[in-house]
């Protein structure tokens, strides 16, 4: 009986074949560098947008402060238990 025959020869190439593949995929596992921009242009765009939208309500939370400050005496007056109530007339 052989050992070397045509089917066990094609069977040999294609299983070496496949893990010298595996091998070169675990070499080539680096990130190519138009994945590595995208991914960095990606994230500076993120934060631009959070750092606009603090600046948003930051700026609202000022003027919503300065609103409450600039307004008139009867927009602040207290209205309620402690406003104070002429004095009664005394009975006569």
């Amino acid at each position: 009986m052989k050992i070397y025959t045509r089917r066990n020869a094609l069977v040999g190439y294609l299983v070496l074949g496949a893990r010298k593949r595996k091998i070169q995929r675990k070499v080539r596992r680096r990130r190519s560098g138009f994945k590595v921009a995208a991914y960095v242009g990606l994230g500076l765009v993120s934060a631009g947008i959070l750092a606009a939208v603090l600046a948003v309500a930051i700026r609202r939370r000022s003027l919503e402060a300065a609103a409450l400050d600039a307004g008139s005496d009867d927009e602040l007056e207290i209205v309620g238990e402690y406003v104070t109530a002429p004095d009664p007339v005394p009975a006569t």
